[in-house]
């Protein structure tokens, strides 16, 4: 597939955009979501309240400035996987290169307690989840020939978007997803005792 070139215009646009997302987090950690404007936003990265409007339909949107790649990078992970890889391990794979960097990243923690400790952001969080599971599902369905909505493609999607959640805190952040991942290949056993469901 050839590359693509991205212009000088675009390349500034996603620079601003940036910009204006690491300003925003930088503020919300610092002070409190509800307790920043998103006209200091917008003084913070040097930009117009019509510049943050162009990038962002909303406040909670600079919180979770990556959401709009998230569903094209879904859908790439199951349509554009290497030949012969089956899509979980596709999925594991893009897990791996997407969140673990964002997991391992030194203010995650504090992101985290961000959303979770604002209810406006916990119910934008759930919203945005819900929708990408959509995406992943129907994804999912399509390379399978299924029809949407297709409970075990719903399933798969919902369990492999949850995974930074279950291994959320884990000393071994890589070794956490590879045994979801195994868990969601082979079934789950009893610790300890592998013949037992």
């Amino acid at each position: 597939m050839p590359e693509t070139v991205v212009s000088r215009r675009e390349r500034k646009k996603a620079a601003t955009r940036q910009s204006i997302a690491d300003a925003a987090l930088r503020l919300f950690l610092e002070r409190g979501y509800d307790h920043v404007s998103i006209r200091e936003i917008a003084d913070a990265a040097d930009v117009s309240t019509a510049t943050v409007f162009k990038h962002f339909t909303g406040k909670e949107a600079l919180v979770f400035d990556r959401e709009e790649s998230t569903d094209t990078q879904l859908i790439e992970a199951v349509r554009q996987r290497a030949a012969g890889q089956d899509i979980l391990d596709a999925l594991r794979t893009h897990v791996l290169d997407t969140w673990l960097p964002i997991a391992q990243d030194p203010r995650h923690e504090e992101f985290t307690r961000l959303v979770n400790s604002t209810p406006a952001l916990r119910a934008y969080a759930e919203r945005m989840w819900a929708r990408h599971t959509d995406t992943l599902s129907a994804a999912i369905a399509d390379e399978l020939g299924l029809e949407h909505g297709n409970l075990s493609c719903t399933t798969l999607a919902r369990f492999v978007l949850e995974v930074p959640i279950l291994v959320q805190g884990r000393e071994d952040l890589r070794g956490a997803i590879d045994e979801v991942f195994g868990i969601l290949a082979n079934g789950w056993h009893a610790p300890g005792n592998p013949g037992c469901r």
